[in-house]
């Protein structure tokens, strides 16, 4: 019969490794730089719009540049979105990477 108790993890030992740190250091500079970059350009739209005339100048005929700002923050958000899926897959490989290096080293 197969063993059906639980293997124990040493969680403190998966985080010493270089291995774990580097992924969380990578990851975190990933997520904040899109966080800042994302809230920027959402933040600079209304401060563009409320303090300057720069965005109500006419781009195409009638339409100002607010609609066409406005119509990119919308196209970065699902570019930002797919960006990230794509990264977190590979977040996803390089942790199944530390798990399989701590299996073998335990």
């Amino acid at each position: 019969m197969g063993n059906n108790q639980p293997r124990k993890i040493d969680y403190d030992k998966i985080a010493s490794q270089e291995s774990f740190k580097a992924l969380t250091k990578r990851k975190n500079a990933f997520l904040w730089s899109v966080t800042v970059f994302f809230l920027a350009a959402y933040m600079l739209l209304p401060i563009l719009t409320s303090y300057t005339k720069i965005l109500h100048q006419p781009a195409i005929g009638e339409i100002t540049w607010v609609w066409i700002y406005s119509a990119g923050l919308f196209l970065m958000t699902w570019g930002l979105a797919h960006f990230y899926v794509a990264k977190a897959n590979r977040f996803d490989k390089d942790a199944k990477a530390i798990i399989a290096e701590y299996e073998g080293g335990r």
